[in-house]
């Protein structure tokens, strides 16, 4: 009984906020939800499909077909071309694009490649396909940077994928442009799939205002499947939308997957994305805007505590990823900072066992959040 499942845990993310939601004064810097509301231009293109009495039907499997065009024209804008009639899917969020593509692309006993540390949730997906999670270590040194003979050592006759999140979570660092057309090689070599999860491209601060993906290059088309939510771009992460795209002959696969899952998208939800599209742009750049200077908040907080909690600064994502000094027990830490000052954090196991020995603290919070999580820990480590 329970065979498929015994293997797999509720995501660490889940049990902290589960036990964080017994204290009434907690300050939570672990779940990435953003503190903004979803803005009103796309609850206004909501209302209009409510008031039109479009939203009480299933869609297409694949999605409203204003969606997939709206989709397919957003990406063009981003030199990366795609058909919205046969290589979009319109999904319920990251994870299930993720899931959907792992169960079309993999069989039982396959192996996907994760690097280590990135999301909490991939291993587990991998796992519920039957597959196994190969961690390759990143480079934290070098800003967490692929080492490419470290990933081309891990490849073995059943690997299936490699799956990472780019720009990274929780590093908040993004993989450049050669890191990966280095991996895109190794992919053609070996006949492999890359999976792109790229949920906080539009959250990057500085001198790089612009990420490269593989899915820009067309003869990476057979081998690259992107995903893309709304959730963290347009503070949309109740409406659960998202998706998927890749070239057909991939794509006609994990539509089937798809449709077994989830029969389409919520509709209510692809309108709310529609609208997104449609006229969320200035909202993402004010979100950004607000995400760089609390970015530069916890920075500031975090240098403060330079004894106990080292960082590299990220620039990207709105994640920091701290090595706590004299820790090796990330999980034991995190609780004690639970139950002693009420500071919810993620522990850095979860993300792969490279990261353990570090948290990971959001500033998708409220400055006031954010300055009140730090000034408990200064009491906490100064005490």
């Amino acid at each position: 009984m329970f065979t498929r499942t015994k293997n797999l845990q509720l995501s660490v993310i889940k049990q902290i906020e589960i036990r964080a939601a017994k204290y009434p004064d907690v300050i939570s810097l672990a779940q990435g939800i953003p503190s903004f509301d979803t803005p009103a231009c796309i609850k206004r293109r909501v209302e209009r499909a409510l008031k039109n009495g479009v939203v009480a039907k299933y869609s297409l499997s694949p999605g409203l077909p204003e969606l997939r065009e709206m989709i397919e024209i957003s990406l063009a804008k981003e030199n990366m071309y795609y058909d919205w009639q046969k290589e979009i899917i319109v999904t319920v969020g990251a994870i299930e694009a993720i899931s959907a593509a792992i169960l079309a692309i993999s069989q039982p006993g396959d192996e996907i490649i994760l690097p280590s540390p990135s999301y909490t949730s991939y291993k587990e997906v991998v796992r519920l396909a039957g597959c196994t999670p190969v961690f390759v270590p990143l480079n934290e040194t070098a800003g967490w940077a692929f080492e490419l003979a470290k990933f081309a050592k891990a490849i073995t006759p059943k690997t299936k994928a490699i799956l990472f999140c780019n720009p990274n979570n929780p590093t908040g660092t993004i993989y450049s442009r050669q890191q990966l057309i280095g991996l895109a090689k190794l992919a053609a070599k070996h006949n492999f799939f890359i999976i792109s999860d790229e949920v906080y491209k539009n959250f990057i601060y500085g001198s790089e205002e612009k990420m490269f993906s593989l899915a820009e290059l067309p003869e990476m088309r057979k081998f690259v499947i992107r995903i893309f939510s709304f959730s963290k771009a347009y503070a949309m992460t109740g409406w659960r939308v998202g998706f998927i795209h890749s070239d057909e002959s991939i794509v006609s696969e994990i539509l089937k997957v798809h449709d077994a899952l989830v029969t389409c998208a919520p509709v209510i939800s692809q309108y709310a994305a529609l609208g997104a599209l449609e006229m969320g742009e200035r909202d993402v750049l004010h979100f950004k805007q607000q995400y760089q200077e609390r970015r530069d908040l916890i920075c500031s907080r975090l240098n403060k505590l330079n004894n106990f909690l080292h960082y590299i600064k990220p620039n990207s994502a709105y994640f920091v990823f701290p090595k706590v000094i004299n820790h090796n027990d990330s999980f034991a830490f995190a609780l004690e900072l639970l139950d002693k000052i009420q500071v919810a954090v993620v522990p850095g196991v979860a993300f792969g066992p490279n990261g353990e020995g570090h948290i990971r603290l959001s500033f998708g919070r409220t400055e006031a959040q954010i300055n009140g999580a730090f000034d408990r820990l200064e009491r906490y480590f100064k005490a």
